[in-house]
């Protein structure tokens, strides 16, 4: 292969990915799903090959990048757009960790042995189980953890002696995303719809098209995010 041709062939293809890269979007690596990281090793495999393959006709490398650049995009469509696809595409996260119990089953579902669930306690500066209430593994491959009442770093809150609202639930608990309920959770707190629809009325929400997300907090009242939000 010419020098020429090396050059003309390197420069677009980092072209082509600068462009694609911008398109798809900005991820760190710790937010990248599992198809991500995929995606990411065949684009950066078939760019490789366009510059040192000469054999690699330069339009065949351009619309395979592209190709697998539109086949990434559509996956991320399909995650926010629709619920039920997520959970296939993305999963779900895993309670590994309740109520300070380790839950077998959930290691076995997400393939962690405890060796790999302490050093990610480790790395959330947690170096005891007994110090855990809850931790969930999320989708992204790390582990949120939720420390026990008397082992929680002293707040402001704290000092001023401020009185504690009631606590109903361990954790705050997603009901709805998208505009969708989530029936399973709603069950899991002994709720259901009609509580829901009691609790957007008095929020002066007349239709669940209306909200993108809403949660349980742990003192029992709803947190809701309303669609359309703007920045004033």
């Amino acid at each position: 292969m010419e020098i020429t041709e090396l050059l003309t062939r390197a420069i677009l293809s980092f072209i082509v990915l600068f462009i694609l890269a911008r398109i798809m979007g900005r991820k760190e690596i710790s937010q990248m799903t599992f198809f991500n990281f995929v995606s990411a090793i065949a684009i950066g495999s078939i760019a490789a090959t366009l510059v040192t393959n000469e054999n690699f006709g330069i339009t065949n490398g351009i619309i395979a990048l592209s190709a697998w650049a539109v086949f990434t995009i559509a996956m991320g469509i399909i995650d926010i757009k629709f619920k039920k696809a997520r959970k296939v595409t993305t999963g779900e996260p895993i309670i590994v960790i309740k109520n300070g119990k380790v839950m077998e089953n959930s290691l076995r579902k997400t393939r962690l042995d405890m060796d790999s669930l302490t050093s990610l306690l480790r790395k959330n500066k947690v170096f005891s189980l007994t110090d855990v209430d809850y931790a969930i593994f999320e989708t992204s491959g790390n582990l949120s953890v939720k420390l026990k009442e008397n082992k929680l770093p002293l707040t402001r809150e704290d000092m001023n002696i401020l009185n504690s609202t009631a606590k109903i639930y361990p954790t705050a608990t997603e009901v709805i995303s998208d505009g969708i309920i989530n029936t399973n959770n709603l069950k899991r707190l002994n709720l259901d719809e009609n509580w829901i629809e009691q609790q957007l009325q008095l929020a002066g929400i007349n239709s669940l098209s209306e909200v993108f997300y809403a949660e349980v907090q742990p003192d029992g009242s709803l947190y809701i995010d309303n669609k359309d939000d703007f920045v004033q």
